[in-house]
């Protein structure tokens, strides 16, 4: 039997004690934590969450996923222990309220900061337009394409619920701004069949004083002035016209920026052929690309090149133009005559700021 008489001292455990005791496993928490919890009521709008407070801390059922919930059960069940963010401060009656939304969207953004510096493809189905673009879903978070950025003869009206690859142009958690390129997606996936030193059969899509754009299998390469011939051509409307059919190499690709680089001044038999007599440039095209690969070959083995009159180590051009010389390879479309404008004409990664949605709806 238990002595009801016992003192402080014999027990050795006092009030003040158990007090200490209490403040010593009293946990504080701030907003932003993210802490363990075990659901042990679940409420029609949303649950009671145990994480070791002194009054259990409450999540509304908006704030349970990334996606829509109808039902707290579709996300919880009872006793179930995961982790939780701390949404907000103690209210009145000293009750922390929750989020696992706010989780899945942090893990989201870190997701997609990965793919993006992966260079990663995508794929999403478009669930709304705007005047802007067309709105997708990628990891949850709500992204933006540009119109400029979407590739395709249909209205964008009836792209909802089409599903389609893209590329990252922006990623920015701060901003809250998630923005893609179908375009981008689908030019990569064209320039992934080409290569360097390969001869193509190509069609002038555009002429510009500095170079002739030449659609390639539906991506648009530019055949600069300076690689059309061997000898001085005032302007590139001298030599082409608008929908001539022309033979042309591969001299450079760059995937990252987009461009295709083309030459007609390496398939030359003899300097100024392409001027005199193009026929023959193309009838000796596979072989004179064959000498160029040889040579090229050899010159990145560090071997000596045996000189040729027509490949001489001075007329090999380097890997890429000039910077500002090179705009970026463009799908083609039918209803675009020029298929792709110096760089400062080219529509910017985004929009006006207004016209993209944020990231994460609130």
């Amino acid at each position: 039997m238990v002595n009801q008489n016992l003192t402080a001292t014999e027990i050795g455990f006092t009030h003040e004690d158990f007090a200490a005791l209490l403040d010593k496993y009293d946990y504080h928490f701030s907003p932003g934590d993210v802490v363990p919890g075990t659901v042990f009521s679940i409420e029609p709008r949303g649950a009671l969450i145990d994480i070791g407070a002194k009054t259990a801390a409450y999540i509304p059922i908006q704030e349970m996923s990334i996606n829509r919930v109808d039902s707290p059960e579709e996300v919880l069940q009872s006793n179930e222990t995961r982790e939780f963010f701390i949404l907000t401060d103690e209210n009145e009656d000293g009750q922390l309220t929750l989020s696992i939304r706010r989780i899945e969207y942090m893990r989201a953004w870190e997701r997609v900061r990965q793919l993006q510096a992966e260079d990663a493809t995508v794929r999403s189905g478009v669930f709304a337009t705007n005047r802007g673009g067309a709105l997708v879903r990628i990891e949850g978070l709500r992204g933006f394409i540009p119109g400029s950025h979407i590739s395709t003869r249909k209205p964008k009206e009836e792209l909802v619920g089409e599903d389609l690859p893209l590329k990252f142009l922006e990623v920015d958690e701060e901003r809250n701004r998630l923005v893609l390129s179908h375009r981008r997606a689908l030019v990569e996936r064209k320039m992934n069949r080409l290569e360097v030193g390969e001869v193509v059969i190509g069609t002038v899509r555009g002429i510009k004083p500095y170079g002739a754009f030449i659609d390639i299998g539906g991506v648009s390469g530019l055949l600069h002035i300076s690689e059309i011939s061997h000898e001085h051509i005032d302007t590139p409307h001298s030599v082409f016209n608008v929908n001539d059919e022309v033979k042309v190499m591969i001299i450079d690709l760059d995937a990252e920026r987009g461009r295709i680089s083309l030459s007609t001044k390496q398939l030359e038999p003899e300097p100024g052929d392409m001027i005199k007599n193009r026929d023959l440039v193309y009838d000796k095209a596979e072989e004179m690309a064959a000498k160029y690969r040889e040579q090229m070959l050899a010159k990145q083995q560090g071997a000596t090149a045996a000189p040729t009159e027509v490949l001489a180590e001075e007329d090999i051009p380097p890997a890429a133009e000039l910077e500002e010389d090179i705009p970026p390879a463009t799908e083609i479309e039918e209803a675009i005559p020029v298929v792709a404008e110096t760089e400062e004409e080219i529509p910017a990664a985004t929009e006006t700021e207004e016209e993209i949605p944020a990231a994460i709806e609130e």
